[in-house]
């Protein structure tokens, strides 16, 4: 019965932080059009044949939820819809298995149907918006959402249903204070997250220490005229600007229409000195890797796989100025076929050993501090590594993404767009 992580699932950070494009998942225009000043999704759906006005849940404003979560009893079923490679994995007998999924059905008799048709956030949005908009079950009880346009989009709607609050013991008792009231979702009514990353500053040490004598440390660093042609930025309508926020000195989460044509200042200035080497949508490692640029705005979670699997040498910065956070979060879709089966699992991943299994295998950052006392014991060189346990500091140094209205959204692309597609 030989039991050994699988080798072909252990990079989930590459497939959904290196080949898949992890800002088409937070980027209406893939599905809103193109160009500067795009519409909203209200627009989009109106443009589909489906008005934003029906497409509100027939739910009405004073439905008794908690009276209705007392009536849901578990069924022995869970259907959950996840991204590929995000969940713990180990070869069993030649065979893939999730320990934790198997040990959830030893403890709760809950047999899970465990399936990954997520590939980006835009494209699944895509396809379960007519059945949400139908008033019809999607098949998942379970989805992960990355939070940002597609998920408040979700929330507006009507589309989630909101959690009960009263089967939530693990989460309130373990859960790190950033993910308990997060400003997308203020107390936790629609979602919990499932695991989270930093946007910051990776860098080639071998280059960047030529320029600057020091570790990198500022984003003003990605302005030293230094590293002309050597710098990476993303290319996106949400980390781009919300980074440009935090350089000038801007919480982006109450950031103004004022603060925002500051950011852009800030961008146009890097980018007309002609520091900027490209926009990279998701491919930023290999040319950091090898030399190509010296450093870039980063997601942890690359970084740390690209070391884990090829020895790059790169480092990972969260800088003095702040960076951002962003999570990926378990919701329930409206219609789901088992809730109390899920709001069963969703307490559940909140327990210390059950959360040090999932981090043990995703390699990104646990909502729950207290799975780094078990991996110590299981998995040393995971339990120590601050892109999966950050310092404690870290967090109090970044901030989350601004979240706009269908209005504000048309302004910020109007004002962002064109300096990453020029």
């Amino acid at each position: 019965m030989n039991e050994e992580k699988d080798p072909s699932r252990t990079g989930p950070a590459l497939l959904r932080g290196i080949t898949q494009r992890r800002l088409s998942r937070r980027d209406l225009l893939r599905y809103a059009g193109a160009g500067a000043g795009a519409v909203g999704l209200a627009a989009f759906l109106d443009a589909c044949g489906i008005s934003s006005k029906a497409a509100k849940n027939n739910v009405s404003p004073g439905f008794d939820w908690q009276k209705w979560w007392t009536q849901q009893k578990q069924t022995g079923t869970l259907d959950f819809g996840n991204w590929p490679l995000y969940i713990d994995a180990v070869q069993k007998n030649g065979k893939t298995v999730h320990p934790s999924l198997n040990l959830f059905t030893k403890e709760t008799g809950i047999k899970v149907n465990y399936s990954e048709p997520i590939q980006d956030d835009p494209s699944f949005f895509g396809k379960i918006q007519p059945q949400l908009a139908a008033g019809q079950s999607i098949g998942y009880d379970i989805i992960v959402i990355t939070n940002g346009i597609y998920l408040t989009k979700l929330i507006e709607l009507g589309y989630l249903t909101p959690l009960d609050q009263t089967a939530l013991k693990n989460f309130r008792a373990n859960a790190a204070p950033k993910y308990q009231n997060p400003s997308y979702d203020p107390g936790n009514k629609y979602t919990l997250a499932w695991q989270s990353g930093f946007t910051g500053i990776g860098y080639n040490p071998k280059l960047t220490d030529k320029v600057l004598g020091r570790p990198v440390n500022s984003l003003s660093d990605l302005m030293n005229p230094g590293f002309k042609n050597k710098v990476g930025m993303f290319g996106d309508n949400q980390d781009l600007p919300n980074m440009g926020l935090v350089a000038v000195g801007v919480n982006p989460e109450v950031s103004k229409v004022s603060d925002w044509n500051k950011a852009a200042d800030w961008l146009k200035k890097q980018r007309d000195a002609g520091l900027v080497k490209k926009y990279y949508e998701q491919d930023y490692i290999k040319p950091l890797s090898s030399g190509d640029i010296a450093l870039s705005m980063a997601w942890s979670g690359d970084i740390f796989q690209a070391n884990a699997s090829s020895n790059a040498g790169l480092k990972f910065v969260i800088p003095q100025e702040g960076g951002l956070v962003w999570t990926d979060n378990m919701c329930i879709p409206m219609h789901a076929q088992h809730p109390r089966d899920a709001m069963t699992y969703l307490d559940f991943v909140y327990r210390p050993d059950v959360a040090a299994m999932l981090a043990d295998g995703i390699d990104y950052i646990t909502p729950v501090p207290g799975a780094q006392a078990v991996l110590q014991k299981i998995d040393p060189p995971i339990a120590k590594d601050p892109l999966v346990f950050p310092p404690s500091d870290w967090y109090s140094r970044v901030h989350r993404y601004r979240v706009l209205t269908p209005s504000e959204e048309q302004e910020w692309n109007g004002i962002f767009e064109p300096i990453y597609q020029s």
